[in-house]
């Protein structure tokens, strides 16, 4: 668990350090190239794809219990998620301040800790 948590760890790091940074060079080059522009946008996907690339080893390394938990809460999270933004897109069709889609993934996340917390406590 000590090495999952080094490898997410590291990435989250990169991904805010190239997050932070892209965000300045874009800011600076607002008359640059679009596909400057794109490519300068999507450099935090990198160190994003490597968290997604720890979370995978480390389900790899779970026994068939941890792994059952994972899936629940995983799952939970999927359809929380999915219930959450469609809400509030609706109400945006009433009004309701337009949310960019980078809140998305935190949610996901913020589902998926929830959705843990509901799975360990019902094979406790």
């Amino acid at each position: 668990m000590k090495r999952y948590y080094y490898e997410l760890g590291t990435a989250l790091v990169l991904y805010s350090i190239a997050l932070i940074a892209s965000q300045i060079l874009l800011q600076r080059l607002e008359q640059a190239d679009i596909s400057l522009r794109a490519a300068i946008a999507l450099t935090p996907v990198i160190p994003a794809s490597l968290m997604c690339w720890a979370i995978v080893r480390n389900f790899r390394r779970l026994d068939e219990m941890h792994l059952r938990i994972q899936f629940e809460a995983l799952g939970f999270a999927f359809a929380a998620s999915a219930l959450l933004t469609f809400s509030y897109g609706f109400l945006e069709n009433v009004g309701a301040p337009h949310i960019p889609w980078l809140w998305v993934w935190p949610v996901m996340g913020l589902m998926w800790i929830i959705g843990l917390r509901i799975a360990r406590r019902r094979y406790q």
